[in-house]
């Protein structure tokens, strides 16, 4: 437990290049072994990483501008973040579609190497940090895909 809450606060308190470069990394073996995996990669990748930024309830400035690129590609340049905030506060099935998806992510984390299990949730628990604060309600959430 302890070694969690340090790696959390170390996120928590990374600098921008620091994070930046570490985020390109993993992102840069993820993407290409989930490819290897399923046709579907980008979707799953995409799911590990909502369910991060959704995990507590909130939207922050920082997640919005991290996840704004995907949004923009998939719904156009409609969404701000104004609205986005708005809609993960007022949207509560999103929270239980959310401890659902919890389920599958687990089965699916299973199937994969242990080195690429580590970096799908080191890329979450950094997208939960991302805001400079890992919550009670997050670290709950990557714990759960911890387990096996």
């Amino acid at each position: 437990m302890k070694e969690f809450n340090d790696l959390c606060r170390e996120f928590e308190e990374m600098d921008v290049e620091s994070y930046n470069e570490i985020l390109g990394e993993l992102s840069a073996r993820i993407i290409p072994a989930l490819q290897y995996i399923t046709a579907e990669s980008e979707q799953i990748f995409a799911r590990f990483l909502m369910g991060a930024v959704v995990s507590d309830g909130k939207l922050s400035e920082e997640e919005y501008a991290f996840m704004e690129p995907a949004l923009r590609r998939f719904f156009g340049t409609g969404i701000d973040y104004d609205y986005c905030k708005a809609l993960v506060k007022e949207n509560k099935t999103m929270s239980k579609e959310l401890k659902s998806d919890v389920d599958y992510m687990v089965d699916f984390l299973g199937l994969l190497s242990d080195d690429l299990k580590n970096d799908i949730i080191t890329t979450c628990l950094m997208v939960c940090a991302i805001d400079g604060k890992v919550s009670l309600k997050e670290k709950r959430w990557i714990k759960q895909l911890i387990k096996e």
